[in-house]
C-alpha cells in the first residue's frame, strides 16, 4: 500500500535578494563610520644633531598633569602666549618632551594646541 499525498511540487530556490541587500547596507554603513575616526596630521620632527639651536630655552614638558613650560607649570590656553614671547619666528624650535606617565594623546594634544597658534617648528624629543 502506497500513500500518496498530492502531486510532487518542484522545491523553491532560496531567493539571494535580501541577503545582498543587507550585505549592501553593511557595505554602505561600514564606508560611512570609517569616515568619522579621520585623524588629524602634526607634522613633527626629530632633533638633527647638525643644527645648532640659538635663542632662549623653549622646552615644553608634556605630563599627564598638566603642561610645563622650561620647568614652569603653564595652563594650556596660556601656553602660546608664553611662547611667542621667546620666538623670534613662528618656524622656531620648539621642544616637546613627554614625561613617562604622560600618554599619546596628550603629547597629541599639545602638538595640536602649538599648531593651532601657527608653530611650525616642533620637535619631539623622547
Amino acid at each position: 500500500m502506497t500513500l500518496v499525498f498530492g502531486t510532487p511540487r518542484a522545491k523553491k530556490r532560496i531567493s539571494l535578494a535580501p541577503m545582498i541587500d543587507v550585505v549592501f547596507l553593511l557595505l554602505v554603513f561600514f564606508m560611512l563610520a570609517s569616515q568619522f575616526g579621520r585623524d588629524q596630521v602634526v607634522p613633527l620632527a626629530t632633533g638633527d644633531a647638525g643644527n645648532v639651536y640659538q635663542g632662549p630655552p623653549r622646552l615644553v614638558r608634556v605630563t599627564a598633569e598638566g603642561l610645563w613650560l622650561n620647568g614652569l607649570p603653564v595652563a594650556a590656553d596660556g601656553l602660546a602666549e608664553r611662547l611667542q614671547s621667546l620666538t623670534s619666528d613662528m618656524s622656531d624650535a620648539i621642544v616637546l618632551q613627554p614625561d613617562a606617565g604622560a600618554s599619546l594623546q596628550h603629547l597629541m594634544d599639545a602638538a595640536g594646541l602649538l599648531t593651532g597658534a601657527g608653530f611650525t617648528g616642533l620637535v619631539v624629543m623622547e
